[in-house]
């Protein structure tokens, strides 16, 4: 009998020790939602677990198993869209972080692959400091920094390191 309310008293010092703050305060698993403006869908976002840490002093979201968003522009098919593996929101500051494997593909097929990709949404801007590779129908391009608008149609490239020009017979799909 005293061996047991012993092992009783351990659980609940151990339990007393953790930090209820540190804790998600919203946690959805399968989570998926749509963004709409006048009736018009502009972004579906989808992740296999959303958690969201409200009790911090800067309060966000975290998708540690990662993030898909297709972007709209009133059409029925997307026009863009970004996948990454891991992906973090600061409400504060309207900002995302998207980490490891980022990819994002334009309406013109063009994709961008980067480890590190931010997304002001205030500025409706894509940017990174880190190696970055597009890919689109004519070139392969390396660099090292670029900037993106939302829809991924005007980009520039800060630092490039190598551009590769793919002939008609040895076309790369974007896919690839």
């Amino acid at each position: 009998m005293v061996f047991s309310l012993y092992s009783c008293e351990k659980k609940i010092a151990t339990i007393q020790k953790i930090d209820i703050l540190t804790l998600p305060s919203v946690t959805v698993r399968n989570f998926e939602t749509i963004y709409t403006d006048s009736g018009r869908v502009r972004l579906i976002m989808s992740a296999p677990v959303l958690e969201k840490y409200e009790k911090t002093e800067s309060p966000y979201t975290e998708f540690k198993s990662g993030i898909k968003v297709y972007f709209y522009n009133g059409q029925k098919d997307p026009v863009a869209y970004v996948t990454s593996k891991y992906a973090k929101y600061f409400d504060s500051k309207d900002l995302w972080e998207l980490r490891d494997s980022v990819v994002a593909v334009n309406e013109k097929k063009d994709k961008i692959e980067t480890e590190l990709m931010f997304w002001d949404q205030q500025k409706d801007l894509f940017y990174t400091d880190r190696f970055v590779r597009i890919t689109d129908e004519d070139q392969i391009t390396m660099g090292t920094g670029f900037e993106y608008n939302r829809k991924l149609s005007k980009r520039k490239i800060k630092n490039v390191t190598a551009t590769f020009y793919v002939s008609d017979e040895q076309k790369v799909s974007p896919d690839n």
